[in-house]
């Protein structure tokens, strides 16, 4: 009966392991899914749609060929679309049924006037939408994006919200191959446990088998006894038959051994494969493959159903800071007033470009403060799926201690536009910047003319002008927080008295200030106040006095007027952007100037 178990043991335990290798090897199901299309209509953009990205679950590899230029990019579905306009382009579209994708061709309606889409206009910021480029690379809105050889594979774990935009140069037609291909569970839970429970049986039917063995030996002999026959005489010993017999014993029992060894070197190799976790049925919530993560894989943004996602993730704005502050680099090298263009506008554009033209003819002057691709000590961007977008940053120079950190105030007019750069102000030492909404959730522009808050926004620079002119005598002084504000101290109704008071008789020196062509941004805080950019102007007209007198221009004033003396007089105007927190109206607290940039923008001879 041992024998006869031992026998069914080793039949069922080689059907078992049988089965478990089979499953890993000829039996296993495919590692991937893939479907592909060729593209046709020849448009020059393509579009896969977030929710064919995730017709399987898992991550996602794009595969493109079939244009001398590639480019892949994804992005926020609407911000996709938006920036197509009314570009016509093919959308690409996934059939569950035959596992393949198809194509057709889009023609938008103009989407001129719209709000989410605005017509291409010049701004307040002065970035022209007109002049935009059609290709898609480089553009602010994309999470991530690829060219050349880096766009031919791109692998992808992306929300259903994002979008994958293709392209070659924006004119040329798009690739026309796509491949689309997602993980598949190639796992084998039963494979484990067969493998495994095939060796422990083997064990068995082994154990049973030399159990059988030694019952059997045991019962051999003779079972019935007899007379004695009488013992014969011992015969000589032969040595080297004894040893030829010690031999032949050691020969059978190293048989033994192996006999014994080979099933255990073969169950342990057997119990060794089945370790690996895929090989074993899991137990967890979910059974969907799990994706290797990527670079863009954190930059991707899943706002709740019905929210309105911030304008840009923290990532993409470090990607945007870090464009902007190689371009400002080089172009406060070069001081390349065009390139620098680009990428700044407003206030921030006509300051850096008057301190190019002053160090151009006057070496001496310094430079300011460059934009470093630093880490950010706070980010707040706009929560809106229209334009203009807003977002503010404060940015830190690690690699400059005593450089104050850099409040960046940049709009993007357009989808094709770029984020641009409207306010570039240095933070007080004792600046505070109060409570701000997460970045993952954003903020909202606060209305120019507010009643909210303790001013409206568009009142802040004349209010703040007038106590730079006239200081406690101004009927907005006590409005303002004194504390802590180095340019009233620098600037200020002191410091103009001052001047003044030390021009000769011959002369005669005036100040006048008015609100700057700069638009007002103003961004909410938690408590119901706002972090608000302003432009100031101040002009300073040194006069003469007398006749045949004459006065000096200073070396900043002569480097943009190009006079160095003159006899009439000379009208400097200077640009101060200022950064200020205005709490909310009724409230205690007082508006309080955060930081400040300012410098010569103009200077020409009194008419």
């Amino acid at each position: 009966m041992r024998f006869v178990l031992a026998i069914v043991a080793f039949v069922v335990a080689a059907a078992m392991i049988g089965v478990g290798i089979a499953q890993r090897t000829i039996l296993a199901p495919p590692n991937d899914v893939s479907a592909a299309a060729t593209i046709a209509g020849g448009e020059p953009f393509t579009v896969i749609d977030g929710k064919v990205l995730n017709a399987h679950p898992g991550q996602q590899t794009l595969y493109v060929s079939g244009a001398s230029k590639q480019f892949v990019a994804y992005g926020r579905t609407a911000d996709v679309i938006a920036w197509l306009g009314d570009s016509p382009y093919a959308s690409v579209r996934y059939n569950a049924t035959t596992n393949a994708l198809t194509s057709r061709v889009v023609t938008p309606k103009s989407t001129a006037g719209s709000g989410s889409t605005p017509a291409p206009t010049t701004g307040a910021t002065g970035a022209t939408g007109a002049a935009a480029s059609t290709n898609p690379a480089g553009s602010d809105l994309w999470l991530e994006e690829f060219s050349g050889a880096n766009a031919a594979t791109t692998r992808m774990n992306v929300p259903s919200n994002i979008s994958v935009i293709i392209a070659s140069d924006g004119t040329q037609a798009a690739p026309n191959s796509v491949r689309l291909v997602w993980p598949l569970n190639g796992s084998t839970p039963w494979s484990g446990p067969l493998i495994v429970g095939g060796g422990i049986l083997l064990l068995i039917g082994l154990a049973l088998y030399l159990w059988g063995l030694y019952n059997l030996r045991k019962s051999r002999g003779p079972r019935r006894s007899g007379p004695k026959m009488p013992k014969l005489p011992k015969s000589p010993r032969y040595r080297p038959v004894r040893a030829i017999e010690s031999s032949s014993k050691g020969r059978r029992s190293i048989r033994r051994s192996v006999v014994v060894a080979v099933p255990t070197v073969i169950i342990s190799a057997l119990v060794l494969s089945g370790c690996s976790a895929e090989y074993w049925p899991s137990f967890s919530s979910s059974s969907s493959p799990t994706a290797t993560s990527t670079a863009g894989t954190t930059a991707v943004p899943n706002a709740p159903a019905g929210v309105i996602p911030p304008d840009v993730t923290v990532p993409q704005l470090q990607n945007i800071i870090a464009k902007i502050a190689a371009l400002a680099t080089n172009a406060d090298t070069t001081m390349n007033s065009t390139a620098l263009a680009t990428r700044f506008a407003g206030p921030a554009l006509a300051l850096r470009q008057a301190n190019y033209a002053i160090r151009a003819k006057n070496p001496s002057e310094p430079a300011l403060p460059p934009i470093p691709a630093a880490s950010f000590l706070a980010t707040l961007p706009q929560a809106t799926d229209t334009w203009p977008r807003v977002v503010e940053t404060v940015i830190q120079n690690k690699n400059d201690a005593k450089q104050a950190p850099i409040a960046l105030v940049l709009v993007q007019q357009t989808p094709r536009d770029n984020y641009m750069i409207n306010y570039a102000v240095s933070l007080e030492p004792d600046a505070k910047v109060p409570d701000l909404a997460p970045a993952s959730i954003g903020s909202s522009v606060v209305p120019p003319d507010s009643k909210l808050l303790l001013l409206p926004p568009q009142d802040i620079a004349a209010a703040y002008g007038d106590i730079l002119l006239n200081g406690a005598k101004s009927k907005d002084f006590s409005l303002f927080e004194a504390k802590g504000d180095t340019l009233r101290t620098a600037v200020g109704a002191d410091y103009k008295a001052s001047k003044i008071a030390s021009v000769p008789a011959t002369a005669s020196l005036a100040f006048s200030n008015a609100v700057g062509k700069g638009k007002p941004i103003a961004m909410a805080t938690n408590d119901s106040g706002a972090i608000v950019s302003v432009e100031l102007d101040e002009t300073e007209t040194l006069k003469v006095a007398q006749a045949g007198a004459e006065v000096g221009a200073g070396a900043a004033a002569a480097a943009l007027s190009g006079l160095t003396t003159s006899k009439k007089g000379i009208v400097s105007t200077y640009a101060y952007q200022l950064l200020f927190y205005v709490p909310p109206a009724q409230s205690t607290a007082k508006i309080t100037l955060l930081g400040f940039a300012q410098g010569l923008v103009s200077a020409t001879e009194v008419p």
